[in-house]
């Protein structure tokens, strides 16, 4: 048994994430996701940041804001609001003198969840592809936090096929699959390497909105996105944090279409 005493203790703000998450059973789990995925992420935010790749860096850390909203880190949240501000500005400077900051801020998180899970934590459950009866077709996922990808996937295993991609370039790959029989997809803009606009371009390129519904998952305002989107034929957005009953109400919107 939890003692989610810890957390209140140390400033999470459990009651505003329990509203995202829905029950501390899947809150607990998704804990384990974030504990994983935050290691890999401060590596990689180490790398851009000594080789200055800020458009990386400002992509690692939205992402890292989102993650800390869901979870109820707040002062994470807005730190990693501020390297993401200024990374996308190209303030290196910034980004130098305060980067000891940001990563003192994920110590104590990283330690706060250690303490709450117990040291070894939870194992992750890695996602790929999840096989069910679908009627409706397989629904693509395209996002680069493994916590988005596995909460998405608890809430849909049992009811539809699920693709769990990371990245642009596997979203594509995906896609190219005749086989694969993909009918909605839920996808991410802001992801390394290949990201969301990519995929996007390569779907118009190849005629492929003519089978495939699409709704973007975006940690930015919609308004801004909907100038960025405008020339493809998208159905919806999903602004994050999102829960369980913003989702459903999106992937119904895909489905309609489908029949």
């Amino acid at each position: 048994m939890f003692n989610e005493k810890i957390l209140t203790d140390n400033g999470v703000n459990l009651k505003k994430s329990l509203e995202l998450f829905g029950d501390m059973n899947t809150y607990n789990e998704s804990l384990g996701d974030f504990l994983k995925d935050v290691e890999e992420k401060t590596d990689n935010l180490k790398k851009y940041k000594e080789i200055g790749d800020m458009a990386n860096y400002a992509i690692l850390v939205h992402s890292l804001k989102s993650d800390a909203k869901y979870f109820g880190f707040e002062k994470l949240a807005e730190l990693s609001y501020e390297h993401e501000m200024k990374s996308k500005s190209n303030d290196i400077y910034y980004v130098s003198e305060h980067y000891s900051e940001l990563m003192s801020e994920i110590e104590k998180i990283i330690d706060i969840v250690r303490t709450y899970l117990g040291v070894n934590g939870i194992e992750k459950n890695t996602v790929k592809e999840i096989v069910k009866d679908a009627s409706d077709g397989t629904i693509l996922v395209v996002d680069d936090s493994n916590i988005i990808a596995n909460f998405i996937s608890k809430i849909f295993d049992s009811s539809y096929k699920l693709i769990i991609t990371k990245d642009g370039k596997e979203a594509i790959d995906a896609l190219a699959n005749p086989n694969n029989l993909i009918k909605s997809m839920l996808l991410d803009l802001n992801m390394p390497n290949v990201n969301g606009y990519e995929v996007l371009k390569f779907m118009k390129t190849n005629d492929l909105f003519k089978n495939v519904n699409v709704a973007i998952i975006t940690g930015t305002d919609s308004k801004s996105v909907l100038n960025n989107i405008s020339e493809y034929p998208v159905m919806a957005i999903l602004e994050k944090p999102f829960n369980e009953i913003n989702i459903k109400k999106v992937v119904e919107i895909l489905n309609k279409s489908n029949r």
